[in-house]
């Protein structure tokens, strides 16, 4: 054998035991973020996404070995594909202020367009990204593909704005689930008022069950973004004020509902600090907040209810947790009685299976009667009807939970496993 082939022969080997030591990560992947920033159009039969721009941020939060979502969570779906391979390689579930807001009486004769992106680590190389809606029937379909060049020079280049400070730090982002606190309605002398907010939500987050026992799994960051006004939006009473954020109450006409519009300005501020979940402290007293899956999070913080607020709004974005109470009024079913819900902790009996079985105990009734006992309300777990805004053909875990009520210390054992398990998938 002559020294070029053994040279060859050599520089093959060494090159196929390089590509299997590479992580998928490190195969496909650069340790920072791009944003795919798309408008979300339509009403409340139709939607389309029309593309607005790709950005690259200078941090990646995320988990680097859970790259596929195996949740089953959301109304909406992303997929990120190797353009040379066809390989999937990242997928996130999420929802959308847009998709709520087809379910208002608005949608039904008003076309609108609202400003959503995702994030996803940024590609070596050219990829495509498919964007899925559930249908009627609750399957997943595709509505929009486009390929993506990473390397364009038209994608635009993060440009620092904000000072960042840390609420509670412990450890490498990639093995933790990091949330990134944003200030809204607080002036550039309103700073320390800020600071003491996060401060009072990191108390009250380590105060519940399972966060507090996996306290050590979790980076606390803030972003100082001063607004130009103190106080915020309040459209029902005429009072309209220059934010950092822009959010407003009267979300769909709802006097509480206190939720942001423009997601793209909002992902602009929290980019300064490594992040998988924003949580927006409004400077208000004004009850209200609100939260979507793996988009943000928003809570008044002036309130007395500020504190038990916190980890219930933080339930729904982060596990995709469903509210649990019901209205008497309800004119219009959020949850079709004929298709099973995707959230975790709400059933309609359609196909329960996988849900929360493993913490019933044989015997019990399904559906399962009101127990009078003290002791069970949050303890019996079975299937008992009433949650997700209805009172009849929607079921809870429990009597009781913080999804349900205020007034309740915890969540639920249902509640607590799927967070938990959501806590495994972001800090693997």
């Amino acid at each position: 054998m002559n020294l070029l082939k053994i040279i060859f022969l050599f520089f093959c080997t060494w090159m196929t035991g390089e590509l299997t030591a590479q992580t998928p990560f490190e195969r496909y992947f650069l340790d920072k973020t791009l944003r795919f920033d798309y408008y979300h159009c339509g009403d409340s039969r139709n939607q389309e996404y029309f593309f607005d721009e790709l950005k690259e941020e200078p941090y990646w939060a995320g988990s680097k070995v859970s790259l596929l979502d195996d949740t089953g969570y959301g109304v909406q779906l992303f997929k990120i594909f190797d353009k040379a391979s066809g390989k999937e390689i990242y997928s996130r579930s999420y929802c959308t202020l847009f998709n709520e807001w087809q379910t208002t009486p608005e949608a039904q004769t008003v076309r609108k367009a609202m400003p959503e992106s995702v994030v996803f680590p940024y590609p070596k190389n050219e990829v495509r990204i498919e964007i899925y809606a559930r249908n009627r029937k609750g399957v997943f379909e595709k509505k929009f593909e486009q390929d993506i060049d990473p390397n364009s020079y038209f994608v635009k280049k993060f440009t620092p704005r904000y000072e960042t400070f840390e609420v509670a730090y412990n450890g490498n982002p990639s093995t933790r689930v990091d949330i990134v606190l944003v200030p809204e309605g607080y002036t550039q002398n309103e700073k320390e008022k800020f600071a003491a907010a996060c401060r009072v939500f990191a108390e009250e987050f380590f105060s519940y069950s399972p966060f507090k026992e996996n306290a050590a799994r979790f980076n606390i960051r803030a972003v100082w973004a001063p607004s130009m006004e103190s106080g915020v939006t309040i459209p029902g009473e005429h009072v309209w004020r220059n934010t950092a954020a822009q959010a407003r109450y009267y979300t769909f006409d709802s006097e509480r509902y206190q939720m942001i519009e423009d997601f793209q300005g909002l992902r602009d501020i929290a980019a300064h600090a490594p992040y998988d979940h924003i949580y927006v402290l409004s400077n208000t007293q004004k009850y209200g907040g609100g939260g979507i899956l793996n988009s943000y999070n928003l809570s008044m913080t002036h309130n007395e209810w500020f504190k038990p607020v916190v980890v219930h709004e933080f339930g729904h974005s982060f596990a995709g947790l469903a509210d649990e109470y019901a209205y008497e009024d309800e004119a219009i079913p959020m949850y079709p009685h004929d298709v099973e819900p995707w959230e975790s902790n709400i059933t309609t009996l359609v196909d329960f299976k996988g849900k929360w079985e493993n913490l019933i105990k044989p015997g019990t009734p399904i559906p399962t009667p009101l127990s009078r006992k003290a002791k069970d309300v949050m303890t019996k777990v079975g299937v008992y009807e009433g949650a997700g805004y209805s009172l009849k053909g929607v079921y809870r875990g429990t009597q009781d939970c913080r999804m349900r009520t205020n007034q309740n210390p915890e969540f639920c054992p249902v509640c607590q496993q799927a967070i938990s398990r959501v806590i495994d998938f972001y800090t693997k």
